[in-house]
């Protein structure tokens, strides 16, 4: 089928013209990415199950990648988990921010949180303007806040649109002993609802390393200076919804955001071609097709 999409166009011209850089540092053992059924290292805090179908891409690969595309990189990126057939990806990050009290868990003000993000949207939107940047828009919560108190999942997901097209912001915050791992996940709004069955699968295999886990905090450790609302509404990093809804996207100020999505989902979609080349699938998904 003809791909009519010109900004899927755009980015996989982005990929060809990273092609032999990529290779230099991509081919036969340099390459990590794992193949399920395994079990993926995410630094040495956490572990994450890569069942049947997927493929973990290691943090330092999937960072050399973003480095040679010309993207801003953060050491905190962890890896990705991605379906070998499919166009959706699972971004893991740490922060080191400490142990996160979660004392307001039965205060989440889903209105309170939601007009913070509307706010702090359309104040983001002045520096968008700036930058020549669409403004986005915050319609509503796709999901409100909600946390687990066993597993000590914190999740929600948001809806937006910026000029006509829908987006959506889908988070879970994992709580940890000294820190809290981001998980992102990275999909077309339209293909959320079907994705999410999935994607819970994948989080139920994920742990902290021993030692690492929220239950195992002793008196004397580093406390964050935030709770689970300003979580959600940002944390630190961005003042307390400050920065408004997709503020993770304020680094890639200088393209659009939906350039910066399909560039991190052709990312994972070039690793997976790679690693079936390496392994032989590349003539096995030929003949299939």
């Amino acid at each position: 089928m003809l791909n009519r999409n010109p900004i899927r166009l755009a980015v996989c011209g982005l990929v060809l013209a990273t092609l032999p850089l990529l290779a230099q540092t991509s081919e036969g053992k340099k390459l990590e990415v794992l193949q399920g059924p395994a079990t993926a290292k995410l630094g040495a805090i956490a572990q994450v199950a890569v069942p049947a179908g997927f493929v973990f891409i290691d943090g330092k690969t999937l960072r050399e990648y973003l480095k040679a595309v010309g993207e801003p990189v953060s050491d905190n990126l962890l890896g990705s988990l991605d379906p070998t057939n499919g166009d959706w990806s699972v971004m893991f990050s740490f922060h080191d921010i400490g142990y996160v009290k979660d004392d307001d868990k039965d205060k989440l003000d889903a209105n309170k949180l939601l007009q913070q993000f509307k706010d702090g949207t359309e104040a983001a939107n002045k520096i968008r303007e700036r930058s020549k940047i669409p403004p986005i828009h915050v319609v509503g919560w796709e999901q409100p806040p909600r946390y687990n108190d066993i597993t000590h999942n914190l999740e929600w997901a948001i809806r937006g649109t910026c000029e006509g097209r829908e987006i959506l912001n889908y988070d879970t915050r994992l709580l940890g002993r000294k820190g809290v791992m981001q998980v992102k996940l990275i999909v077309e709004p339209d293909r959320f609802a079907s994705t999410l069955p999935a994607f819970t699968n994948l989080i139920a295999g994920y742990k902290f390393q021993s030692g690492n886990n929220y239950a195992e905090y002793r008196p004397g450790d580093k406390v964050a200076k935030y709770g689970l609302a300003a979580l959600v509404a940002g944390g630190a990093a961005v003042g307390a919804a400050k920065l408004g809804l997709f503020a993770w996207l304020l680094p890639f100020l200088k393209k659009a955001w939906w350039l910066v999505v399909a560039a991190l989902v052709a990312a994972a979609n070039f690793f997976k071609k790679i690693f079936h080349r390496l392994t032989g699938r590349d003539e096995e998904i030929r003949r299939e097709d």
